[in-house]
């Protein structure tokens, strides 16, 4: 008898789910009108749960998993896993560290060089007809170059180091800030957050900080000052987005490259007017290479817990 899954969010390479079905009886909570009905009906069976970093899994839900052995996250956060539960009961939390490294930071520089040189504005301004009603060059405000800027990154874990060898191609200095310095490093390391975006012309957010809230403020952003850029494919909640929408309306900051936000998918109303702003909608690992990795990391921990080992990127055993 196969050993039973309870599937919080959907997968969407078809190779992986085809080896989940072969492997296990896979249960699409996702799929279920009545969740709380299901749960009765199937939740003692369950041994491993497979959940998203935004769904996660809290503590009552995992109450009703008596025989529960792990919960696989498809993807880096785990914020909305209730860890302290799950390390209370021996249970493995594993998440997709690594698998979402190159196309996160690849989208990071694609939002630089978007947010720069007005790509998704003049792209609006093609699309709609406004170059041939508009075929002189003033029609279209100057860029700016992205080549030579000073470039600081929040966070220099896995993702920050990717994005400042990115830069880095383009002549970019390059400065930092994290807990402490990282050591082995050659970029400047800046021990306070305004510093970094005094001295920054683009500020990039990598930090996987997931109890940080609004540390990019009002403060920060006046730093960064009336030339700078903001980036941030990390978490929606380290900005505060009021400060953000009256730094961009006033211009104390030159433009921002979005791509996760406080409250998805609701994006704040007066940044979609903005040509200034580049959005995206939280798609900074959504490539078939990112996804495929991540999901035979779920299958690799879920095949380790059902045997009785340690999931190599466990968080809580």
């Amino acid at each position: 008898m196969k050993p039973e899954i309870l599937q919080l969010n959907p997968i969407l390479i078809p190779s992986i789910n085809q080896q989940l079905d072969a492997l296990y009886t896979v249960r699409r909570y996702f799929e279920q009108d009545d969740k709380d009905a299901y749960i009765r009906e199937v939740g003692k069976s369950i041994r491993g749960v497979i959940t998203g970093g935004h769904t996660g899994i809290g503590r009552a839900l995992m109450e009703k998993l008596p025989a529960l052995e792990i919960v696989a996250v498809n993807g880096v956060g785990t914020d909305a896993v209730d860890l302290a539960y799950a390390r209370q009961r021996g249970i493995p939390v594993t998440g997709t560290f690594g698998a979402l490294t190159e196309d996160v930071a690849d989208l990071a520089l694609g939002l630089l060089l978007a947010t720069c040189r007005n790509i998704a504005a003049v792209d609006r301004f093609v699309r709609d007809g406004m170059w041939v009603k508009h075929p002189q060059p003033s029609a279209i405000p100057l860029a700016r170059r992205f080549s030579g800027m000073r470039v600081g990154i929040v966070g220099m874990g896995r993702v920050g180091r990717a994005v400042a060898q990115r830069v880095s191609a383009f002549g970019c200095p390059i400065r930092y800030t994290d807990l402490q310095p990282i050591e082995g490093l050659s970029w400047e390391f800046v021990p306070g957050l305004k510093a970094l975006a005094e001295q920054s012309d683009a500020l990039v957010l990598c930090a996987a900080a997931d109890k940080a809230e609004g540390i990019v403020n009002a403060e920060i952003l006046e730093a960064l000052g009336s030339n700078g850029f903001l980036v941030n494919i990390a978490r929606g909640r380290l900005v505060n987005e009021n400060d953000l929408v009256h730094a961009l309306q006033t211009g104390r900051i030159a433009g921002a490259g979005l791509d996760v936000f406080v409250d998805e998918p609701h994006v704040p109303q007066a940044l979609l007017g903005m040509d200034n702003v580049v959005l995206q909608a939280h798609r900074a690992s959504a490539t078939m290479e990112s996804r495929t990795a991540m999901g035979d990391m779920v299958l690799k921990s879920l095949a380790d817990a059902l045997a009785g080992k340690r999931p190599e990127n466990s968080l809580t055993t």
